[in-house]
């Protein structure tokens, strides 16, 4: 029964280390993931899930310690639950986080792919003809505007379709 819980409990002291390395943990992606892109969450390719199950596996690893229990890993979700809340709450009344929030990007004008937003946005041609045809559209021609939105999809307006200025609004390389 001792061996039990010490599987499932947590010595005192480990509450704040976790608290901490949930904390770094959370702020480092960030971080990345805007130094990166959020093209990872375009479209999970192979590759792509591969590094999101290793950033998983990292980053709970870091944050559970050794011996990784129960109570840790409540103490760690409950942590990142928290951190995703305040910096909801954060960026939604006072602006703070936009440095850390990815803005949406246009990567295709009029028919035309833009080389510099593609790239700062870590976009590929391939990755622009995919989400072609995800929209059921056969020509690059018929794409008035393609959008990588900040959570990593791609929002496509059809050539012909009226486009309010509004819409465009914000957008960098817009």
């Amino acid at each position: 029964m001792e061996r039990f819980l010490e599987e499932l409990l947590i010595e005192p002291w480990r509450i704040p280390v976790i608290i901490a390395a949930a904390a770094g943990i959370y702020l480092g992606f960030m971080v990345l993931a805007k130094v990166f892109g959020t093209r990872v969450l375009m479209s999970l390719t192979a590759s792509d899930a591969v590094v999101v199950l290793m950033f998983g596996a990292v980053g709970g690893r870091v944050i559970l310690g050794h011996p990784p229990t129960l109570a840790a890993g409540l103490v760690g979700l409950a942590t990142l639950m928290i951190l995703e809340a305040a910096f909801g709450t954060l960026r939604r009344f006072t602006g703070w986080g936009r440095g850390l929030s990815r803005q949406p990007v246009l990567v295709v004008l009029d028919g035309e792919m833009l080389p510099g937003a593609m790239r700062s946005a870590h976009i590929s041609r391939t990755d622009v003809y995919s989400s072609l045809r995800r929209s059921g559209l056969g020509s690059l021609s018929q794409v008035q505007a393609m959008i990588l939105e900040p959570t990593g999809t791609m929002s496509v307006i059809r050539t012909g379709q009226p486009l309010d200025p509004e819409v465009l609004r914000g957008l960098k390389r817009a």
